[in-house]
This record gives structure tokens, C-alpha cells and sequence, in this order.
């Protein structure tokens, strides 16, 4: 129940967005100057704000392993993705991020709000040090890979680095030289206030963008069978298997729900913003996304009752 509630919510309002596009009452050139915004501002302030303000690696041993795990996964689960599109995967390049690049904060941080509101600020904690690293990969593969477009006959590395990439880097090195804390609240309140605006933005944007797509033009089976096979059961599959088999459930069980919930959580909302600002195949990405949120309203629940029961 907890985890349909937080959905909902997000939900509820990616529902309005895309009611208020349908409508005509929000014109389509408005969601990429919102788009602009929100990639150029708000998302580079939310990284930087949670960033210097919660980051601390001299308290918290073994942190790295969570950065280095939100890195590796996704990117180990886009060539597992690439697989299945054997012998020509590069004509499919702009689907595998959405199986395999997740809602790491959006959707898993309310969820965590409910279901563990007296160990929310460690739960929470645990989500951001996986942003450190899931971040870097959303914002350079993640970003090259969905915004990729048939017929383009180069990659440059340069596309790679964006504003929230960037703000995510300086911010890391202000906290290893130990200057974060002296950064003065007359910049980190505006900084801070700017953050808490990117969230329910991306929300908006990604129900906005859903409200363009023509429900006429639905993804082929076949894609959304390979897609929500990694997404839903591969990926989640992969984590619970690990985390039984180090023991996790044991030594630190908030950790391991956390990773679970992770593992099973929708496509990361951002690679909506992504297609908007930088291009891409607008009406395949949000298509895909609408059907794979839809999923996601049963496969959530279902692997962390799975895990509660035999993790």
C-alpha cells in the first residue's frame, strides 16, 4: 500500500500535466523551455544542494561501494539490454536506457518516507550515495544513448557532459577538500529552494511529454516484452540473488529493501527531460515509459513482497 500511495502521487500529477497538454491549455513549445530549466537549473541545484549537505565520506565507511554500484549496474544492464537486440543493436540504442536506467530518488524516496519514517533520514542517505554514481551514468551514457536518433553517424564524448554531470563533480570535490561546509547559507537556501523544485517539475514534464504522445503509435510488443523482461525481472532478479547470497537481509536489512526497491523501480523520469532538451524519438520514449509505469504499479510491490517474505 505504501508503495501504490507514493506512485499515485506521481502519478497524479504526471495525469494533470498530461490533461492540461491534451487540452491545449499547456502548449508543447512550453515543455522545452521547461525542459531547458529544469536541466540547466534545477536539476544541477538539487544535485548540488544534496550533495555538499549530505555527503560525508569520513563518517561513512565503505560509502563507495554505493556510488560504484548506482555506476556499474546501469551500465552493465544496458549491455545486457543490447543483447536482446542482437545482430544490430545500434538501431535500438535509444531503448536501452529505459531498462535499465531507473527512478533512483523521485519515486523510491517517498516510498521510503512511508515505509520507514523513523529510519527515513539513513534510508535516504543510502538513496543520494547512489545518485553520486547513478547520476554520472543517466547524464553521460544514459544521455548520449536515449537522445540517439537513426541515421546519426557519430558519437562525440563531448555530449556527455551536462549541467547536472557537472554541478554533481563540483560538488563532490568542494566535499573531498573538505570546503563544503563553508559554503554560506545565503547560497546554498537559494541553491536548496531551486533543488526541491526539479522533482515535481521532471514529474510534470514527463506527464506532459505522455499527453504528446498519439496512443495510435504504441510500442511493438516485441520491444516492450525485451524492455520490461530486463527492467522487471532480470535487473530486480540480479539484486535479490546477490543480496541473499552476501547475507544482506542480515547485516543491514534497511540497505538491502532499499537496493530491491531500486532494482524494481519505473525508468528514470529525467530521460523524458533528456529527449526534450537534447532530441530524440519523443513519441517511442514516452510511449514506453507510459507502459512501463503502468507495469511498474505491479512489479514494485511484488519483488519487495517477495524479498519481505524470503529475502
Amino acid at each position: 500500500m505504501a508503495m501504490l500511495d507514493a506512485m499515485g502521487k506521481i502519478l497524479l500529477i504526471t495525469l494533470l500535466a498530461g490533461i492540461l497538454v491534451r487540452r491545449g491549455i499547456i502548449e508543447k513549445q512550453y515543455i522545452k523551455g521547461l525542459s531547458e530549466i529544469t536541466v540547466k537549473v534545477l536539476l544541477p541545484a538539487l544535485t548540488f544542494d544534496k550533495v555538499v549537505t549530505t555527503f560525508d565520506p569520513y563518517n561513512t565507511p565503505g560509502w563507495w561501494l554505493l556510488p560504484l554500484i548506482g555506476f556499474v549496474v546501469p551500465v552493465l544492464f544496458m549491455a545486457i539490454t543490447a543483447i536482446f537486440y542482437l545482430p544490430h543493436p545500434k538501431k535500438h540504442m535509444n531503448k536501452f536506457p529505459i531498462a535499465s536506467l531507473q527512478n533512483v530518488g523521485y519515486l523510491v524516496l517517498p516510498i521510503g518516507q512511508i515505509l520507514y519514517p523513523d529510519q527515513f533520514d539513513q534510508f535516504a542517505i543510502y538513496v543520494f550515495l547512489l545518485i553520486l554514481g547513478f547520476n554520472i551514468a543517466l547524464w553521460t551514457i544514459g544521455k548520449m544513448l536515449i537522445s540517439y536518433q537513426a541515421g546519426k553517424t557519430e558519437i562525440k564524448l563531448a555530449e556527455m557532459i551536462t549541467p547536472p554531470f557537472v554541478a554533481n563533480v563540483f560538488a563532490m570535490f568542494l566535499v573531498f577538500i573538505k570546503v563544503n561546509t563553508y559554503v554560506p547559507e545565503i547560497i546554498l537556501e537559494p541553491v536548496s529552494m531551486l533543488g526541491s523544485a526539479a522533482v515535481p517539475v521532471a514529474m510534470f514534464i514527463l506527464g506532459a511529454t505522455l499527453g504528446t504522445i498519439s496512443l495510435k503509435k504504441l510500442p511493438k510488443f516485441s520491444d516492450i516484452f525485451k524492455l520490461s523482461l530486463v527492467k522487471y525481472v532480470l535487473m530486480p532478479a540480479f539484486a535479490f540473488v546477490v543480496l541473499h547470497k552476501t547475507g544482506m537481509a542480515q547485516t543491514n536489512p534497511l540497505l538491502a529493501t532499499v537496493l530491491i526497491i531500486e532494482a524494481s523501480a519505473a525508468p528514470a523520469a529525467n530521460l523524458i527531460v533528456i529527449v526534450q532538451k537534447y532530441g530524440g524519438d519523443h513519441q517511442q520514449t514516452g510511449s514506453l515509459m507510459l507502459i512501463m509505469y503502468i507495469l511498474a504499479v505491479f512489479f514494485m510491490p511484488l519483488w519487495l513482497a517477495l524479498w519481505t517474505m524470503w529475502g
